[in-house]
């Protein structure tokens, strides 16, 4: 949808000098914004008090992003050795990174061990033998199969290659306990950009239920649940808002319960990443070419290596023209890559766009910077901060040839095989 209106004016008045000053396109993230998500959501859950947001590093990974997170007081939810590398370097240690992989290698193992370790989330009961040392803390990846669905991003959990099965799960605890563990989380994750509150909230009380069967079976308890991250934001206009503090609410009333009947509730931990920054960014692209042929097609300076999701499933971004209103023609919004899918948008109706307005592609705060490639050799752009105190910060340069071509500066290596 498009962005907030305090978003809007904070960011408009300044854009024509930002475009100016650092070229286009950029990603450009506002931290007031964030800020305002940040404690909105841990005002939603304040009652309850064992409450932590683990930001979802893969969202968008840069450092700048993560040090405001993590004065708000949140860890950071990590799936690959970069990830725990940069979020080492600005401090966070032990369980201030819940880490969860899939597929894991050793190496990613000796990483997440490293140092003052992290929370070790495993994704599949297999994975229990690979772990050289067994941390006094483990969780494991729920997935519950047929007992659930999930949503059209994230799809099916039978299909899913997430988590363990149902049948696995008491083995997974019995296994982890008899070798060491003494601390124990449960974790989930079954949909992706969900606004549905209810369904929220029925996976928190899924996630406590199987807390009561496994601690009564082995005699152990659980110190959190993660519910995992999915939260969505509306990408289209219209589309309502997810209610926080409903679901909050929702939540805490289940917790409640739990507590009535066992005497203690476990922390809730959640990893959302786009709930907390997507409405926070806007691609910033200048209009460089016009083209009429069966369609008309607006050709832009950014492309699908700076956001691939309206082109990996159809995703939809709201556009404006700045200092632009209404819509005048239907146009289709494209890039410069040798692929069909280099869209941003398709028979959109928008202002009639002339070579050298700057559009804005909402919504980029999640997702997008991160999942950005180098098909024909195309460079990923810079990344901007407008700070709260109005100033605007350069926090990711634009890559560069040198970048590209780094890779190819190395030692010859030849290896002669006999046959």
């Amino acid at each position: 949808m498009p962005i907030s209106d305090e978003f809007e004016n904070r960011l408009s008045p300044r854009l024509r000098d930002i475009a100016a000053h650092y070229g286009t396109p950029f990603h450009i993230y506002d931290e007031t914004g964030i800020r305002q998500t940040g404690e909105e959501l841990k005002e939603a859950f304040r009652s309850f008090g064992g409450f932590r947001e683990y930001y979802a590093v893969k969202a968008l990974p840069n450092p700048r992003i993560l040090q405001i997170m993590q004065s708000m007081g949140f860890g950071f939810d990590c799936s690959s050795i970069a990830e725990l590398q940069m979020s080492r370097r600005l401090g966070a240690r032990g369980e201030d990174i819940m880490f969860t992989s899939t597929n894991t290698s050793k190496a990613e193992f000796d990483a997440a061990a490293d140092g003052d370790g992290c929370v070790l989330n495993l994704d599949d009961i297999s994975l229990i033998a690979k772990v050289a040392v067994m941390p006094e803390l483990i969780c494991f990846r729920y997935n519950p199969g047929p007992r659930r669905t999930g949503n059209d991003i994230i799809g099916n959990p039978v299909e899913s290659k997430y988590g363990l099965a149902h049948e696995q799960l008491m083995d997974a605890y019995r296994t982890a306990r008899d070798r060491g563990a003494r601390r124990f989380g449960l974790h989930t994750m079954l949909v992706s950009n969900e606004r549905d509150q209810a369904y929220m909230v029925e996976t928190a009380q899924m996630l406590l239920e199987l807390v009561e069967q496994i601690s009564a079976e082995l005699g152990i308890s659980f110190e959190f649940i993660n519910i995992g991250g999915g939260l969505g934001i509306p990408y289209e206009p219209g589309e309502e808002i997810l209610d926080i503090r409903s679901m909050a609410a929702g939540i805490i009333e289940v917790f409640d319960k739990f507590r009535e009947r066992n005497g203690y509730v476990p922390r809730l931990y959640m990893e959302s990443g786009r709930y907390m920054t997507g409405p926070h960014g806007i691609l910033v692209t200048s209009a460089i070419n016009r083209k009429e042929t069966y369609r008309t097609y607006i050709g832009v300076d950014a492309c699908m290596s700076a956001l691939m999701r309206p082109g990996m499933y159809g995703a939809y971004h709201h556009i404006t023209v700045a200092g632009k209103q209404g819509g005048q023609e239907t146009v289709d919004v494209v890039g410069s890559l040798c692929e069909n899918n280099d869209k941003f948008a398709i028979q959109r109706p928008l202002p009639v766009v002339e070579d050298g307005d700057i559009l804005l592609i909402h919504d980029t705060g999640a997702h997008a910077q991160a999942m950005g490639f180098n098909y024909n050799g195309k460079l990923r752009p810079k990344e901007l901060l407008l700070r709260s105190d109005g100033t605007v910060e350069l926090i990711r340069r634009a890559e560069t040839l040198d970048d590209y071509f780094r890779t190819l500066e190395f030692e010859p290596d030849v290896m002669r095989t006999e046959p």
